[in-house]
């Protein structure tokens, strides 16, 4: 289970400000390549801006903690006015401690969006909250992920054997 995905989403626009308050999340964590925006691409689709634009003005705390550079992240980051952290060493946990501390909220009150299920559900799970898996949104530039990928298919299939939807 540290794997599997607890929510899959077709799309991060797909996760609302309704969804979030039935769950009692106030802060998500955000990764970045095929989350928000394409693998090493610095270009934000115009519906996710709306979708952040929306998150924040629902009261939703945003921080960025993805594995990427300095050199990837911050430019990113800056231009959304995010605050975040870069090679963050996911699955581990230290990113998400600090990215908690920052957002000022309860451990129970925050949720991580990713679309790897290694990195990003693993730190999840590891750290004690949900993971909200997104359909990756662009195809994987890292040979490194390609080969996760292949090693992720049985545990999307659990989640979808299980009864689980993609939302």
């Amino acid at each position: 289970m540290l794997i599997t995905p607890e929510y899959v989403f077709k799309d991060v626009t797909h996760i609302t400000p309704e969804f979030l308050a039935q769950k009692g999340i106030r802060a998500l964590v955000l990764d970045i390549d095929n989350t928000l925006t394409g693998d090493r691409s610095q270009e934000l689709p115009p519906e996710v801006a709306q979708w952040l634009d929306t998150m924040k003005n629902a009261g939703v705390r945003l921080t960025i903690v993805s594995n990427g550079s300095e050199k990837r992240v911050r430019p990113f980051a800056q231009k959304l006015g995010l605050a975040y952290l870069s090679r963050s060493a996911k699955p581990l946990s230290f990113a998400m401690m600090v990215a908690q501390r920052r957002m000022g909220v309860k451990r129970r009150e925050m949720a991580m969006v990713g679309d790897q299920l290694y990195t990003d559900r693993l730190a999840a799970a590891l750290y004690g909250i949900p993971g909200l898996m997104v359909v990756p949104r662009g195809p994987d530039l890292n040979s490194g992920v390609v080969l996760k990928r292949k090693w992720e298919k049985r545990h999307w299939q659990q989640y979808y054997d299980r009864g689980g939807k993609t939302l």
